[in-house]
Parts: structure tokens; sequence; C-alpha cells
């Protein structure tokens, strides 16, 4: 979610034919408002996406399956709860020793962040997204990004 910066639902109703490792994309076939878009993804986050896609071809996951489902002898393949994966990311941000919560949606936040603080036109931030206005994309931004905000404050003498 990091790497592409995807909506929850979107991730989970990935299937492998959405992935080109070779051009380092995803397509979202039915994004925010049933929209569909192309995004990247970071080499780092493919390279753990290509692990996984080879790892579920062992344990009988194909090609007809949602990337992310459930993979149980009894369960094979059926859509992951998004409360699942949301538990299991506080476990797992718990177990890391992070003190913020974590959460999917927190992961398009600081996505948005990073590529605000490396200089990204906030237009190609909104196209990552998937925003429908660049208003939005905006507000988002400086909301989680005062930085520009920060700095002309913090610069200012008596």
């Amino acid at each position: 979610m990091y790497g592409s910066g995807l909506w929850l639902s979107e991730v989970l109703a990935l299937r492998g034919h959405d992935v080109d490792g070779k051009a380092g994309t995803v397509r979202v076939r039915h994004g925010k408002c049933d929209k569909s878009r192309v995004v990247g993804i970071d080499p780092h986050g493919m390279a753990l996406l290509d692990a996984w896609l080879e790892r579920r071809r062992t344990l009988g996951l194909n090609g007809r399956h949602l990337i992310f489902a459930t993979y149980t002898e009894h369960n094979l393949g059926t859509a992951l709860d998004p409360r699942y994966v949301r538990a299991a990311l506080a476990k797992l941000g718990v177990k890391a020793g992070i003190e913020k919560r974590v959460h999917p949606h927190g992961l398009r936040h600081s996505l948005a962040f990073d590529m605000a603080m490396t200089g990204v036109p906030t237009h190609q931030i909104q196209a990552a997204l998937g925003h429908s206005s660049l208003a939005i994309t905006d507000r988002y931004v400086r909301h989680i990004a005062p930085a520009d905000v920060v700095a002309t404050m913090r610069s200012r003498e008596w």
C-alpha cells in the first residue's frame, strides 16, 4: 500500500494480471467512484510483491485468485476481510515498536508526505493517489506536510 498509494479496497481487489513487474505498474480496475487507473510501484514494493506472488504459487493460489487471499486448507483463495488487514497492520506496528497507530490509510498519508517532501508536484501526487480533484490533494498534502508553513514561521525574527 505504501509503495503504490492504493486504498485498502483497491489492494484487496488486485489480481495477478493487474501487476506488471517489468513496467513497475499496478492497474486499479475499480477504484474510488469506480474509476480505473494505472499507478507506479516503487522497486522495493515491487520486489516484495514479486516475492509474495512466488510464495503464493507454492500455497496453491493461481491467477484466478486475488493476489491477497486466504490460503488455509479449507479456505483457499477467498478475499481477505479488510478488518483482518487493519488488525494485522496494527499488531505489526506494535511489534515493530511504532508508537503511532499503524493503519492502511496512514500508509497513503506517509507516501503523500514523502512525495511532497521530495518535491513531487501536487498534480503527480493527485494522480498517484487517485484523487478526483487537485483541491483534495492540496488540502491532503497541506494537512500532513505543512513544512513550508512551519519553515516560514520559524524563519521570522522579532
